[in-house]
C-alpha cells in the first residue's frame, strides 16, 4: 500500500508533496557544516522553541536551529537554565521539529542529564533523538565531558560541544562572566577544545571568551566553531531568538545585536486590542458573520479561524 508523500507520524519531519515548479530546500547536515568551514563560509545559528518561530527561522535560511536550554530563562522565566529538564527539552524539540524543512536541528542536553556517567549521557541523548527529533545534541563542558561525548558519538549521534561561559556552571563561575581572560585559563580552554574534537564532536560553541582567543581556537580546529560573545573570528555565530528580535527591552548585554525592537511593537499591539475591546470597536462588521453563515460547519472556514484553542 503506497504512502501519500505528505503523510507523517507524530514528531516526524514534515515532507510536502513534490512540486516540480518549486525546488525543495536542501537540508543542512553535519557534513555540509564541515564543508562550510573548509570553504570559509560563515554559519548562522538561531534558537527557537516553538513551531511558529522555527518555521520563520527556517524560511529565513538560517543554517542551524538550536533548541536551547535557554528556554528556562526566555520561555519559563527562571534566572538561569538549571531547572530545565530532559522532558522540557524533548517537548520543545518536537514542537520545532514539526516546522523545520531545511535547517540542521540541534537540541541542548539540560543540567544533570549527562553529568552522572557516559551511560546516562547516551541514554539522554538517545531520548532527544527519538522523542524530540533532534539531529544532534549539544552539551556543555570541556575535559570533564569528553568520555560522555565519546560514548554518544560512538552510538552514531552527532555532538556539538560548548566551552567558555557555560551557563549550567553559573554557580561555579559566580555569575554570567567572561571566561578564559588569563593565560592559564586560556590554555585550558584550548586544550578542552582539542579534547572535544578528538572525542568526536563535529562542532563547538565558544561563549563569552576574548575575541583573540576565539579566533586562535577556531583556526586550530578542523571542526566549525560557533561564537556568542566571542568575536568575529569564529566560523559562525549564534544568538537567542528573543535577544535578536528585541523582545525583552530590559536585557541589553554587549554581545547582542538587536536587529529589530519588537518589545514596544508587541506591547502596543496588545494595548490597542485591549483598548478597542473596551471601546467596543473590535470586532467590527468585517470580523463578524452574517446570519446566513450560521448553518455552515465550523471547519469550513479553515484552520485557526474559530477561537484560540
Amino acid at each position: 500500500m503506497s504512502t501519500p508523500p505528505n503523510h507523517r507520524g507524530p514528531g516526524e519531519i514534515p515532507v510536502p508533496a513534490p512540486d516540480a515548479a518549486t525546488p525543495q530546500p536542501k537540508r543542512v547536515t553535519v557534513p555540509s557544516l564541515g564543508r562550510l568551514k573548509r570553504e570559509g563560509q560563515a554559519i548562522a545559528m538561531v534558537t527557537a522553541y516553538d513551531a511558529t518561530f522555527a518555521r520563520l527561522v527556517d524560511e529565513a535560511g538560517v543554517d542551524i536551529i538550536l533548541v536551547g536550554d535557554s528556554l528556562g530563562m526566555v520561555m519559563q522565566g527562571h534566572p538561569h537554565t538549571l531547572e530545565v529538564t530532559l522532558e522540557h527539552m524533548a517537548y520543545h524539540a518536537r514542537c520545532v521539529r514539526r516546522a523545520v524543512q531545511r535547517a540542521h536541528l540541534v537540541v541542548d542536553m539540560p543540567f544533570m542529564s549527562y553529568q552522572v556517567s557516559p551511560e546516562q549521557a547516551l541514554m539522554s541523548a538517545g531520548r532527544l533523538i527519538q522523542e524530540g527529533g533532534a539531529e544532534a545534541v549539544k552539551l556543555e563542558g570541556g575535559a570533564r565531558t569528553v568520555e560522555a561525548v565519546r560514548k554518544i558519538v560512538s552510538a552514531g549521534i552527532p555532538v556539538m560541544g560548548h566551552v567558555g561561559l557555560t551557563p549550567q556552571s553559573v554557580h561555579e563561575f559566580g555569575g554570567f562572566r567572561v571566561q578564559a581572560r588569563d593565560q592559564d585559563a586560556a590554555e585550558r580552554l584550548r586544550q578542552d577544545a582539542l579534547a572535544l574534537q578528538d572525542a568526536g564532536a563535529y562542532s563547538l560553541v565558544l561563549e563569552g571568551i576574548p575575541a583573540p582567543l576565539a579566533r586562535q581556537v577556531s583556526e586550530a580546529l578542523a571542526i566549525p566553531t560557533i561564537g556568542i560573545g566571542a568575536g568575529v573570528g569564529c566560523d559562525g555565530q549564534v544568538l537567542v531568538m528573543q535577544d535578536l528580535l528585541g523582545l525583552d527591552d530590559r536585557f541589553k548585554p554587549r554581545f547582542v545585536k538587536r536587529y529589530v525592537e519588537l518589545a514596544g511593537v508587541v506591547r502596543e499591539a496588545f494595548a490597542s486590542f485591549a483598548r478597542e475591546v473596551r471601546e467596543r470597536r473590535f470586532p467590527g462588521e468585517e470580523h463578524s458573520f452574517a446570519a446566513a453563515d450560521a448553518s455552515r460547519p465550523a471547519t469550513s472556514a479553515g484552520p485557526g479561524t474559530y477561537g484560540p484553542g
